[in-house]
């Protein structure tokens, strides 16, 4: 007997831009929820964004599923087709610049009037209060404003934001799990709510060792690079092989041990050099550089063996063109290859969220501009198809 998907029957408007609110209604939707995505009529900012193909491949990864309607809502009558649909919905997910909505007369306040059981799940860089609500803000202005430049790169050299976007979607986990939260309490009460996302709330808990090691010490210790960030965890750094990089750490004795049976020099786990962990970090450089000097003699795959052999916490150092090929990805079914047309080779990325005996909804590809703004008319508002084209004519949609 099949289960049905957590979210089946729950109906979303899904207004998210870019990164943030996207990947929340993607989440959404692969629990089985149907969100339907609402875009201005020249559509959202990283659809277009895309050198061959109809769309880019970040739109395609957080919009496959979903359906799409167009929804003019700077015009009056595009304004009122909204507060007709939220009577229909049981989500709404925005993460646009604070206020947007409420300035067009469409905030929580109103809409939930309209449809007190709605969830109304907003997220923004700063939230919905305090002195800094006010304030734009992309995922590198958060890695600013959040501590994360100030304790990434190297020792003596420039702050430096993490290579991949991981606030917008820090921004986007938290969302979906508020509303999964909401929907719950809905069950309790019968009444919708507002969730108010702030993202730079949801990084500060990220800087935890960091953090430990400044009320430890008093004040901030320098960057550190990829050694450990409070440099008390010795080998722990990243180390050239023959054909690129491994990463490695030795958080205990036994691992130490190990990586020394490892290297063919058991006795260095006697030496007093590396005696302890406190030794061993007093020691960095010289132990990084023993270390190094048997990675170089092999390779990637080699080291990643021997490690895995003797029971040391090591991985190899991937590039995008090994991520998005590793088998055990594909082998879980995260990623799959398909004929979706998309600018990159068809790779479809699939929910994280697994749950045992239940299969996510089939990805049904991504939505033209609109391409369900009939049928979602029509369904939810008895619009004729000439209505709404007299709609499209007159700019509200």
């Amino acid at each position: 007997m099949s289960i049905a998907t957590p979210l089946a029957g729950i109906t979303v408007l899904d207004f998210g831009q870019v990164y943030n609110g996207p990947y929340c209604g993607f989440l959404l939707a692969q629990a089985g929820a149907r969100v339907i995505k609402v875009e201005s009529p020249k559509g959202e900012t990283l659809r277009g964004r895309s050198k061959k193909g109809p769309y880019s491949f970040p739109f395609t990864l957080l919009n496959n599923g979903k359906e799409s309607i167009t929804l003019n809502i700077k015009s009056v009558e595009g304004q009122r087709l909204l507060k007709e649909l939220v009577s229909h919905v049981d989500v709404l997910v925005e993460n646009f610049s604070p206020g947007t909505l409420a300035g067009y007369g469409l905030g929580s306040d109103v809409l939930r009037q309209i449809n007190p059981r709605l969830i109304y799940a907003a997220s923004t860089g700063y939230g919905g209060t305090g002195p800094n609500s006010d304030y734009l803000g992309m995922d590198i202005t958060l890695q600013a404003m959040t501590g994360i430049m100030s304790v990434t790169g190297e020792e003596g050299g420039p702050p430096m934001k993490a290579g991949a976007a991981f606030c917008d979607f820090l921004g986007g986990v938290h969302l979906y799990s508020g509303i999964a939260s909401a929907l719950y309490q809905r069950e309790q009460t019968g009444v919708g709510a507002v969730l108010d996302i702030s993202m730079q709330d949801c990084v500060f808990p990220t800087l935890n060792t960091q953090l430990g090691n400044f009320f430890q010490e008093g004040k901030q210790g320098p960057r550190t690079g990829n050694r450990h960030s409070g440099l008390a965890v010795a080998p722990y750094n990243i180390y050239a092989a023959k054909d690129g990089y491994v990463a490695m750490i030795c958080l205990r004795e036994s691992h130490w041990r190990k990586l020394c049976d490892a290297m063919g020099q058991p006795k260095l786990a006697q030496d007093e050099r590396f005696g302890d962990r406190s030794a061993r970090a007093k020691n960095m450089e010289e132990l990084d550089e023993l270390v190094e000097s048997w990675t170089l003699t092999l390779s990637k795959a080699e080291i990643f063996a021997i490690a895995l052999d003797h029971g040391m916490i090591c991985a190899p150092v991937q590039n995008l063109d090994d991520v998005v090929n590793d088998i055990h990805l594909h082998e879980r079914g995260t990623l799959s290859w398909s004929d979706e047309g998309a600018e990159q080779a068809a790779l479809s990325f699939h929910t994280p969220l697994r749950f045992q005996g239940q299969t996510p909804p089939k990805l049904t590809g991504v939505p033209n501009l609109g391409e369900n703004t009939a049928s979602v008319l029509g369904q939810f508002l008895q619009l004729t198809p000439e209505q709404v084209e007299q709609l499209r004519q007159d700019e509200a949609l």
